[in-house]
């Protein structure tokens, strides 16, 4: 349940591959009892529910096809019309195009600010992190630094295909290629944050909360 003592609050989290932006996401949205939506889940949602976009959404990752901007406006809208996000709502993945970015503008009033959080962290350090990341290779869970054995099921740890240094140079690449005119858009705001993700996990969580409360006033 989230704190009556808080206001509400609203956090856009961006981040390149490596950056811990779910990580950090989640633990924040822990933190406030709100909820932190995804792309994956609210798209897994929206399928498994069958809704018209969930239906159309199926349809286009079936055939191997990048979803739409107008469908992943229209999960998103259908996702953030449910009661659990009254008290704020951390999103992780949307939006991530400008056309997506306006259209969540539209969403809302103006009553509560929409708080931007981009984690920043160097090339070098994010091709070292997902090189050494490992993923179950029994069910996929996402391995916990440090461990030897899936967390989730036991199984063995492995190396995601697409985790080897010049992939991943060429992921980031592509990711900031699409991801710059969206941070432009954003970074002209007053309510925009940069937080160095080249810190221990608990660092960056505090400078999370800071940027955050920074926005909305009020403790982190």
């Amino acid at each position: 349940m989230a704190d009556a003592g808080r206001v509400a609050v609203r956090v856009v989290m961006l981040g390149a591959p490596g950056a811990g932006k779910g990580t950090q996401a989640e633990r924040f949205a822990k933190s406030r009892g709100i909820p932190r939506i995804s792309t994956g889940d609210i798209l897994r949602e929206a399928v498994q529910a069958g809704t018209p976009l969930g239906r159309a959404a199926r349809a286009t990752m079936e055939a191997g096809r990048l979803v739409s901007d107008e469908i992943m406006i229209g999960v998103i809208k259908e996702r953030l019309e449910k009661k659990d996000v009254d008290a704020g709502f951390v999103l992780d993945g949307f939006p991530r195009t400008v056309v997506q970015a306006e259209a969540l503008d539209a969403m809302f009033d103006k009553g509560t600010p929409l708080v931007i959080v981009d984690i920043e962290v160097p090339e070098d350090v994010l091709v070292k992190r997902l090189a050494e990341r490992r993923i179950c290779g029994n069910c996929g869970w996402g391995a916990t630094p440090g461990v030897n054995a899936c967390a989730r099921c036991g199984g063995p740890l492995v190396q995601r295909s697409d985790d080897g240094e010049e992939i991943v140079r060429e992921r980031l690449r592509v990711y900031w290629r699409n991801t710059q005119p969206l941070v432009e858009f954003y970074s002209r705001r007053d309510t925009f944050r940069s937080v160095d993700g080249d810190q221990t996990l608990e660092s960056v969580a505090a400078d999370l909360s800071a940027a955050v409360a920074s926005v909305i006033g009020g403790r982190p």
